[in-house]
């Protein structure tokens, strides 16, 4: 079995939190290791932890509307962040939100690879991490 992978979420709901991490840890292709409540926390945790590539994430699952940093704004930040980090990361835009203009916002950018809906299923998380492993 390949190595497992590394998740970060990035979401302020809890329950979105919790019930992710078990549908991953269920999944036995991935293990979550990082839970951030906003984008502040995720870019400081990254920005600590640049040059050790066995912490930091190999995935990030964003979410769009949080406290302190949002999705798009963690999103400007990570690009400057990004050209330090030791490895590259994977993002998924996360949100409930079924406005166009969210979904082509995410999907146009460039750090983005896919905008997944909330609430997420296991069948959602084995197509994500397969092409991955």
């Amino acid at each position: 079995m390949p190595e497992q992978l590394t998740i970060a979420l990035i979401d302020d709901d809890e329950i979105f939190q919790f019930t992710t991490t078990r549908i991953i840890q269920s999944t036995n292709l991935a293990r979550v290791t990082n839970q951030f409540y906003n984008g502040q926390q995720a870019l400081d945790f990254l920005a600590a932890h640049a040059g050790n590539e066995n912490a930091l994430p190999d995935i990030l699952f964003l979410d769009i509307n949080m406290p302190v940093i949002d999705g798009w704004m963690f999103l400007d930040e990570f690009r400057r962040l990004e050209p330090v980090l030791k490895k590259p990361i994977t993002i998924f835009m996360v949100s409930s939100s079924i406005a166009p203009e969210d979904i082509n916002r995410a999907r146009s950018n460039p750090l983005v690879v896919d905008y997944l809906l909330k609430p997420l299923s296991l069948d959602n998380f084995k197509k994500v991490f397969t092409p991955l492993n």
